[in-house]
């Protein structure tokens, strides 16, 4: 198992412009390289502050000139906003230049004001990604090929461009739904899970739909390989904490009033935060996520590994308008002290499926 850094390049006010939000990001993601870090995702998003990264695969091409072993991922692209014919080319285009380092984080979406402005309806998109997702195994894996769904027709044709990584990139489907649980699996895609604002429970929950799934495809649960995204920042100093769990509520206020449609805008693009109705409190926040001391990071992460058992962990420290040293000096943190400490425990107990949890996943 490995660890990865995500980032949103959120610009929660203008003190700080897109240009150096971007510059940023790109240090980040050197240092995340030069400390070993075995991947580094860039989010999408568009006409909004939520997030300032409209392209992850230019990012990442970017990206790939400035580091050497980290591998570069799309977290995601949002698969209904592109032209499948494009996306394919761009896709094997940018694993080229990253000298096959890239990681293809594949969503539907969510957000009713991206799509709305792209002229895509967001209830199509589930369907949509699903022919999407048929289009990139194509594209990618032949020398040509040609399609007929509902939503996308494409002639035979021949991408010109091939991927390095053979038969393609490695692929990230990023839901809980079973659908596209059950997609990849099938395929031996990677089930890419986020923690949101819940707990240990919640890892528990998604490690039994996961293996339910698995075992309804004839699988075996143990082969799936998932990945799990967290909100997670770890500081003795509790100012420090109070100010990254301050941030994390505000990306979530911002995100629910985009996926809501209740989002106010204002100055062109900046989403207005507002307080979300049944919102979790800073203390539930902190009693939930694996954020506090450095002892209690540590322990919480051992135990969403071992409720979850993924094969990467993936956190976010870049939230709101944290600022850039107190990102640098966190991941310091993460690989001096907090990794080495989370798989040492790991190596002396092994995550397993406890006797319960496998009854309840075989029901």
């Amino acid at each position: 198992m490995d660890f990865g850094i995500f980032i949103l390049m959120q610009q929660r006010n203008k003190h700080k412009t897109s240009h150096q939000i971007l510059r940023d990001a790109v240090e980040q993601t050197r240092l995340a390289d030069e400390l070993g870090f075995g991947a580094a995702w860039f989010a999408e998003h568009h006409f909004s502050n939520y997030g300032m990264c409209s392209s992850p695969l230019t990012m990442i091409a970017h990206c790939a000139a400035a580091t050497r072993r980290i591998r570069l991922g799309t977290g995601i692209v949002v698969a209904p906003l592109y032209t499948p014919a494009r996306l394919i080319a761009d896709v094997a285009m940018v694993d080229q230049l990253s000298n096959g380092r890239l990681n293809l984080g594949i969503g539907s979406g969510y957000q009713h004001f991206e799509f709305e402005r792209f002229g895509v309806s967001l209830e199509s998109a589930k369907a949509r990604t699903f022919e999407m997702l048929d289009m990139l195994e194509l594209g990618l894996k032949q020398p040509k090929f040609s399609y007929e769904g509902e939503y996308y027709r494409q002639p035979m044709s021949a991408i010109s461009q091939r991927a390095v990584q053979q038969p393609m990139p490695p692929m990230w489907i990023t839901s809980v739904d079973p659908a596209f649980v059950s997609r990849a699996v099938k395929s031996d895609h990677h089930v890419f899970v986020s923690g949101g604002d819940g707990g240990v429970e919640k890892m528990h929950a998604h490690r039994v739909l996961i293996d339910k799934v698995a075992r309804a495809e004839g699988k075996d649960p143990a082969g799936v390989k998932v990945g799990l995204l967290r909100a997670a920042y770890a500081s003795n100093d509790k100012a420090e904490v109070d100010a990254y769990l301050d941030c994390a509520r505000y990306q979530r206020r911002v995100a629910l009033s985009l996926k809501r449609r209740t989002a106010q805008i204002a100055d062109d693009y900046q989403v207005e935060e507002g307080i979300v109705e049944g919102e979790p409190t800073l203390e539930e926040m902190r009693a939930l996520l694996p954020v506090g001391s450095i002892d209690t990071v540590i322990e919480r992460v051992v135990s969403e590994i071992r409720a979850l058992k993924p094969v990467h962990y993936c956190f976010q420290t870049q939230m709101g308008d944290f600022d850039h040293p107190t990102m640098l000096r966190q991941l310091q943190t993460w690989s001096k002290v907090i990794i080495p400490a989370v798989q040492q425990e790991i190596a002396n107990d092994p995550p397993h499926a406890s006797a319960a949890e496998r009854e309840v996943a075989a029901a």
